[in-house]
């Protein structure tokens, strides 16, 4: 079979079985704004799935074009190089949505792989939750499946519901466990079963995925019971074509096979297995069906990530030898196996071309020099990485996505610093929020060949000569009050910016004048003290008095010295490839990042918690030692991110000792308590990812800690009251409240969609003849966008071939609607309604022929406008 019979032959054996077929949506999702792009069959029906919206159907039967390539599901560095990862790929799927449940969905997806495809039942394994033992029952006894052939599957990822066999859709939305489908390829390819050492070989392959939809994710991950239990079923219409046509590989089937020769003859070669004419292949189908669906190249967001699949593309065509701009010819072979299927391939193919050619010139002015630039540091590098600045540069400054780096990189067999590129994105971003701040950049304006000599591990307070002073970045003999300066002192108490902890303020006094300092920074040797001269004046060779505010200083010890407890108990409890990627030491906060692969789980964080908190309660003291290198290194001492050590080093030893090593021994020069039971109390506030195998922690510590769990018991009181709830009621009763919600918001749709159909009556009332359609226009005040679409549905069941505009108001906002009869689209699309409408108005809006909506604001023009709405309908 074809892939195109196999897509149909889905579609027809659904629709046999009482299910409705729907087209697929846009790749823009239209109902989720947390996803970047539709990468699943299910996210058009969410609504439905949901209970929240009534579609006329509960079964329904999709050929969902879908994209992975960027935000949380993202398969584009895998694409090329594997044999069944894609950025666009097709799902197939069978839908219910509070009709059928687990038995029904089970039975027809066995029905359709051993009768209509004829697939052999001895060539199938399935996977259930560990704890689904309704899902092992329906195999088992009533599909008939040996039990050695069910494979149960936990939470394999790291936390509760984590697994892969617990299907979510993404960060919010349905979820439910799940119950996969594999087919075995035979003994003569490498690979295990599912949850073995060897389930990532190419022997047994997923082919189909029963989810059972019985709860929704909320943004702060609890989970819902949803109304009623649904049915999301995927199958990939790319990997069962590769087993219905005895090939191991996705891009040896039919309609890769055109592709993939296409792209051999645009690029002017003979296809030979080449990686990169499957890249071209693949990529062609997710750019041209992104610009169809409206997606254009651009520096941000959906439209940044189809340029770098469009740039991925390029580069790997230059690399074969193409020349000249050739990408945009992959279209009309790409038009040619799937323009019957999705036909606004053809609808769309000039504006498809014209994007693909302008953005193919537009990458060529940059990628020749830019590859020169990577040339260059490839031949100077020393190891097997790329470094993360390298990486960055070629990004920032010629416009290479840190991926298409590390393609090149991957083909010389060498890697990229993803955390070091990550750390300067990082970086990039802040200087993006400190522009305009009173900064200085230190090391290039303050040029003292003295040194500071620090006095402040012992001291709070001490006396110093000024032996430099700055004002407006050039050097000074004396300031005056209220001016911005900075000061250099040959001895200061005032610790400066390094090691993550934040540079000491406090004050300057003498008899003539006071100096407020803000921050202290590091320039060669020299400590430099940031401020504003408050009281007076202050020249150079005198002395001052300096002062730091020893509460603020006490309060960043506690957060520094917790940060080695922190780091030592991470080491402890989830491994030693724990390592310090970067940290910041305030006198509120501290913020510690390291390397690990996923996110902690509760139980994980709870325990690093008590632990740091146990040596905390230990009090032991702190240690301080002065060693040289090497012997540091032999006691075990771990150097901390970013500092630089010399041939003599500072050692700080704290904790509890356990087989002659104590708790912590790190390579330190920061500030820090005497006896760790000084820290008080440590509350680990946020634990989160930053980068690529980056996570990070923040917690506080002493009476921040306190305050912080005060505010946790102070908001458990206040929802306890509110719930009129014992404490230990508190989950019960929001449980319950929750579920009362839900019942209620269910109810609140049903009574809206019964005033949208006695609305509807109404408004027919009102229908004119314009240019010889049927046409409505009706506004409707203290409605919603999602009330307008139900009052939509509901005129329109009353109207045949018919136009209907529908504004509505809430509040200061204006909701758009439009629909035009299929037999009128040719010379009236609902989307150039709404496009004018929302020009009109201020606002936005769009959509296909038959169907538009839009906002807008609302605002004087408003009557003007819908007045006029009939006339220009009259000329259209």
């Amino acid at each position: 079979m074809t892939s195109a019979e196999i897509r149909e032959a889905f579609l027809h054996f659904f629709e046999t079985k009482g299910h409705t077929r729907v087209a697929s949506s846009s790749l823009v999702p239209s109902n989720d704004p947390t996803l970047l792009f539709t990468n699943a069959g299910m996210n058009q029906f969410t609504d439905s799935l949901l209970g929240l919206e009534d579609r006329g159907y509960v079964r329904a039967t999709s050929a969902q074009k879908c994209v992975r390539a960027g935000g949380k599901h993202n398969d584009l560095d895998n694409v090329g190089y594997t044999a069944r990862h894609h950025t666009f790929f097709e799902m197939l799927g069978n839908f219910s949505f509070g009709d059928y449940f687990k038995k029904q969905a089970i039975e027809f997806a066995w029905e359709f792989l051993t009768t209509t495809l004829q697939l052999p039942k001895d060539k199938l394994y399935v996977t259930i939750y560990h704890t689904d033992d309704e899902a092992f029952d329906i195999w088992h006894k009533d599909v008939g499946l040996a039990a050695d052939r069910i494979i149960r599957i936990g939470d394999n990822k790291g936390g509760l519901y984590a697994s892969d066999n617990f299907w979510t859709m993404g960060d919010t939305g349905p979820c439910g466990p799940c119950s996969e489908i594999f087919y075995d390829h035979g003994d003569h390819i490498w690979g295990g079963l599912p949850g073995t050492a060897e389930e990532d070989g190419d022997r047994f392959i997923e082919i189909w995925n029963n989810v059972f939809m019985q709860f929704n994710r909320t943004a702060d991950g609890s989970l819902e019971r949803l109304p009623a239990p649904s049915v999301d079923t995927g199958m990939g219409l790319e990997r069962i074509s590769a087993v219905l046509q005895h090939v191991n590989s996705n891009y040896e089937i039919d309609l890769f096979k055109h592709l993939v020769q296409a792209a051999a003859q645009v690029v002017g070669i003979e296809d030979q297995g080449q990686p990169s004419l499957r890249v071209i292949a693949d990529h062609s189908r997710s750019c041209c069906f992104l610009i169809a669906d409206g997606v254009n190249p651009s520096n941000e967001g959906r439209g940044y990530v189809l340029r770098r699949i469009i740039r991925r593309a390029i580069r790997h065509g230059h690399k074969l030898g193409a020349t000249g701009t050739f990408f945009y010819q992959m279209l009309q072979p790409l038009i040619d196996v799937m323009g019957e299927a999705y036909p606004q391939l053809i609808e769309n193919s000039e504006r498809i071309k014209a994007a693909l050619i302008k953005e193919e010139e537009q990458f060529a002015k940059t990628l020749e020099q830019g590859l020169k630039v990577l040339e260059t540091e490839l031949a100077n590098i020393k190891g097997k990485v790329i470094a993360g600045e390298v990486v960055f540069k070629l990004y920032d400054t010629y416009g290479f996505p840190a991926d298409l780096t590390a393609d090149i990189a991957r083909e010389r067999e060498l890697t990229i610093d993803e955390a070091g590129f990550e750390v300067e994105m990082a970086a990039q971003r802040q200087r993006a929020r400190d522009a305009g701040k009173f900064k200085v950049d230190y090391n290039s304006i303050v040029k003292v060949d003295a040194q500071t000599q620090f006095d402040g591990y012992t001291a709070t307070q001490g006396q110093g000569q000024i032996i430099a002073i700055y004002k407006d970045g050039q050097p000074v003999n004396e300031v005056n009050e209220g001016d911005e300066a900075l000061i250099v002192l040959d001895h200061t108490p005032f610790y400066a910016e390094s090691g993550g902890q934040v540079g000491d303020t406090g004050t300057f006094k003498n008899d003539t004048g006071i100096f407020e300092i803000i921050d202290t920074q590091k320039s060669g040797n020299a400590f430099v003290h940031q401020g504003v001269v408050t009281v007076g004046r202050l020249s150079t060779t005198q002395k001052v008095d300096a002062i730091v505010q020893p509460e603020l200083r006490k309060a960043i010890s506690k957060h520094h010295s917790a940060t080695h407890l922190l780091h030592a108990a991470l080491r402890e409890i989830l491994g030693t490839h724990v390592a310090q990627k970067g940290s910041l030491v305030a006198s509120d906060v501290l913020r510690f990042d390291f390397s690990h692969e996923q996110a902690i789980d509760l139980v994980q964080l709870q325990e690093i918690e008590r632990r740091v908190n146990q040596e905390i309660m230990a009090n032991t003291a702190v240690v301080t030692e002065v060693l040289d290198i090497e012997t540091a290194k032999t006691k075990g001492a771990m150097m901390l991110f970013g500092e630089k050590y010399g041939e003599t080093v500072r050692v700080l030893t704290m904790g509890t000792v356990k087989d002659d090593k104590a708790f912590s021994v790190e390579l330190c020069g920061g500030i820090h308590v005497n006896h760790t039971g000084e820290i008080g109390l440590f509350k680990i506030t946020s634990e989160g990812g930053v980068a690529a195998g980056v996570r990070r922690i923040e917690a506080v510590t002493g009476l921040h800690a306190l305050s912080t769990v005060q505010k946790a018991e102070s908001t458990i009181h206040q929802v306890n009251a509110l719930l009129k709830a014992q404490k230990d009621q508190t989950v019960e009763k929001v449980h319950a409240q929750i579920e009362h919600s839900s019942v209620l918001q269910k109810q609140f749709d049903q009574l809206n969609q019964k005033l949208a159909h006695l609305h509807a009556i109404e408004l027919i009332k009102d229908v004119k003849t314009i240019q010889g359609r049927s046409t409505l226009v009706a506004t409707v005040q203290n409605t919603d966008a999602k009330a307008l679409r139900h009052l939509h549905d509901s005129v329109k069941s009353k109207l045949d071939n018919a136009v209907i505009v529908l504004i509505a108001v809430d509040g200061d906002k204006v909701s758009l609607l439009a629909s035009v009869a299929k037999q009128y689209t040719a010379v009236l699309k609902a989307g150039d309604i709404i496009k004018y409408l929302a020009t009109e108005l201020g606002g936005k809006g769009g959509g296909k022929p038959d169907l538009a909506q839009g906002g807008a604001p609302l605002n004087e023009k408003f009557d003007q406008v819908i007045a006029a709405l009939p006339a220009w309908l009259e000329s259209h």
